[in-house]
């Protein structure tokens, strides 16, 4: 019988402690070598805080992660590779957190992690269909060639995944405590899923107790990046969101849950990317019109867009728990339809009241 203390309790309450434990010295050290986001020499479109503040965060992030990992889960070649790619990503990160790299490095760099981690076996096998039955993407054939394409196809779209989580979560920190309330909450939703079929599949059960750990810790980090925020997360946390991707990979490959509790800044992400390219700029190019931007535009403090990202994700994570795959789908294209017309309407209703402002 699964010992839910082993897989849920203890996980996420050692992860959340080495965290917050490790957060202390972390802001020691980072101040110490000058990590820190001063708004004064950090040029940046979305910059919104007032004093320098230290980023870095991902580090006490991937030590909480990373022990209690070492406690709880059994290190397989998966996970193994899983946890090579996230410091590899975190080195980077916190090398841009320092240096501000090239956003096309970053992004090179993210390529190379997920690529690694599905060549290491994270990969999607299947999915389920909606309309009924499983889909099988390892055996889907080349038309007239009596062969299948071997893993090709699920392997890329777990590349794509990865890389997709970890730059559309790497957007969801424009206000303090907004990221890791995000994470906690998805990281919950996932590990929930997985113990659904933790009797009959171990990866499951690894799944389970990754996110339930990532939870934690993201917890424990918000307890010092909540407004007014003592420590940044920085672009080294894009550790934690791979290693979330893949435990939504291991679970069953239940994509759906996870896109539907990410739903909002999954939304937002999609949104910004076809806003940029249709303004003839860069995916990559920096603005202030997240959705975050915006509500703050609109005299909403940090705290409560916070609250507004932590409450929606919480009612799409439930939703996804209960609904059919088919239910999911619908909810999904609403989701889509409504997050696109509600932010569109929200830059239109920005835009006249700074044109009224101006006469």
């Amino acid at each position: 019988m699964l010992d839910l203390n082993w897989v849920v309790i203890f996980p996420f309450l050692i992860s959340l402690l080495i965290t917050v434990v490790t957060i202390p010295v972390s802001l020691y050290f980072l101040k110490k070598y000058k990590v820190v986001d001063d708004p004064k020499k950090h040029k940046h479109p979305a910059i919104i805080h007032k004093n320098p503040v230290p980023r870095g965060g991902g580090i006490p992030l991937f030590i909480g992660v990373f022990v209690a990992s070492l406690i709880f889960i059994p290190f397989d070649k998966i996970i193994v590779a899983a946890f090579l790619a996230a410091f590899v990503s975190l080195v980077a990160g916190i090398i841009d957190d320092k240096f501000d790299i090239s956003p096309y490095v970053r992004f090179l760099i993210n390529i190379g992690c997920a690529v690694f981690v599905v060549l290491m076996g994270a990969n999607i096998p299947f999915i389920t269909n909606p309309f009924g039955g499983i889909l099988y993407l390892n055996a889907i054939q080349i038309p007239f060639v009596n062969i299948p394409v071997i893993s090709v196809l699920s392997d890329l779209i777990a590349v794509i995944w990865i890389v997709w989580v970890m730059n559309m979560l790497n957007w969801s920190k424009g206000v303090d405590g907004q990221m890791p309330g995000i994470v906690a909450i998805s990281a919950i939703v996932i590990g929930i899923l997985s113990l659904r079929f933790s009797i009959a599949d171990q990866s499951s059960i690894t799944a389970a107790t990754l996110s339930f750990i990532i939870a934690g810790a993201s917890l424990g980090f918000l307890v010092f990046n909540f407004y007014p925020a003592k420590i940044f997360p920085g672009y080294g946390a894009t550790a934690i969101y791979l290693l979330l991707a893949i435990a939504s990979i291991l679970s069953s490959a239940k994509l759906a849950t996870a896109i539907l509790v990410m739903g909002i800044p999954m939304t937002d992400g999609l949104f910004t990317i076809l806003r940029r390219i249709l303004s003839g700029k860069s995916p990559f190019w920096h603005d202030k019109k997240h959705l975050h931007h915006l509500l703050l535009g609109l005299g909403f403090s940090q705290r409560s867009v916070a609250a507004f990202y932590w409450i929606v994700s919480a009612i799409l994570g439930s939703l996804a728990l209960v609904l059919s795959s088919q239910g999911k789908l619908f909810a999904i294209i609403m989701l889509v339809i409504l997050a696109f017309g509600g932010i569109l309407f929200l830059q239109l209703l920005i835009r006249r009241i700074n044109d009224k402002t101006r006469f």
